[in-house]
């Protein structure tokens, strides 16, 4: 593990009061809270670190720029909310993906997102 800066804890801080899967630019928002010159090239540099020693995970949703979350959450699925453009984590799965997987196929993995407006934009 690398040194733990003061960026890196707002970053993980950030992360951690979050909740939820955050992109870049929202952790930027967050970490500067904490640390008021925090640049997005320092950002990015403790993703990867963040991302290297394990302490997060990347949130890959089709068409849209990675976020990222903490790891080591159960298995879960996400919501994007189109109008906000947030991320949230959805527990659960919709059930047995083997029974649609075609006959003779192995399945690996999967992803089901959520797209719609969170509990704030549809107020």
């Amino acid at each position: 593990m690398q040194r733990d800066t003061r960026q890196r804890k707002a970053i993980r801080q950030a992360l951690t009061e979050a909740g939820h899967p955050l992109s870049p630019k929202e952790l930027l928002e967050a970490a500067r809270e904490q640390v008021k010159g925090l640049g997005i090239a320092t950002v990015y540099r403790n993703l990867k670190a963040l991302h290297e020693d394990g302490w997060i995970t990347t949130v890959e949703l089709p068409g849209e720029p990675p976020r990222y979350e903490l790891s080591g959450k159960g298995h879960h699925h996400h919501f994007h909310c189109r109008a906000c453009d947030r991320v949230y984590e959805v527990e659960g799965c919709p059930g047995d993906i083997k029974a649609i997987t075609p006959q003779g196929f192995e399945l690996e993995d999967h992803e089901f997102v959520l797209y719609g407006r969170c509990d704030l934009c549809a107020a």
